[in-house]
């Protein structure tokens, strides 16, 4: 099973790349998942920092807190599971780790409402891929949070996205043009 997520995920990465160079990564406002309920009822939300050519969540971060809510910026541990830590949006509370940045300062253990999730692929039923270190899954398995994907347009697939027992799916997906809420199925 591994080595089929390996090849999707290769292939996935090669399609991004190819396609991210179309997309105007400023004209993404991700109206859809902001006027959501889920969104406007939330008071703590945990998103990320994009990087590369990941789906741009800086209007996201700044709604976030233009709203007064909570924002929450995963800060990746020595055994790679995730710690959430308050931001306020202030480039000098950021330290550059590897390629990405995380917040600096104490990490918050309150409940959290909604996370905001980064993905290669999300198929019908809210599996995701991602990129590959377990470290969302193993986060996503012990919050009690709507948890929220987002992909650009064509990376919500019907290609069955193959599934451990770690991987952990998400309650909705969002792509610049539309939300998706999944359906639990028991």
């Amino acid at each position: 099973m591994d080595s089929r997520k390996s090849e999707l995920r290769k292939r996935f990465r090669e399609e991004r790349e190819f396609h991210h160079e179309a997309v105007d990564v400023e004209s993404l406002r991700w109206e859809n998942l902001i006027s959501s309920r889920e969104f406007q009822t939330a008071t703590v939300i945990a998103s990320y920092i994009s990087y590369g050519t990941e789906p741009e969540t800086r209007y996201i971060n700044e709604e976030i807190l233009a709203q007064k809510k909570v924002l929450l910026i995963p800060r990746i541990l020595p055994d790679k599971n995730l710690e959430w830590v308050p931001w306020n949006g202030a480039f000098e509370n950021l330290q550059l780790n590897g390629n990405h940045y995380e917040p600096v300062g104490d990490s918050y253990s309150g409940p959290i409402d909604l996370i905001i999730v980064p993905a290669l692929h999300i198929d019908r039923t809210g599996n995701r891929l991602g990129q590959g270190g377990g470290s969302y899954d193993r986060a996503l398995q012990t919050l009690n949070a709507w948890k929220i994907a987002l992909v650009y347009a064509g990376e919500l697939t019907s290609e069955e996205i193959p599934v451990e027992s770690h991987d952990q799916p998400v309650d909705a997906v969002a792509t610049p043009e539309l939300l998706v809420r999944f359906t639990k199925q028991n």
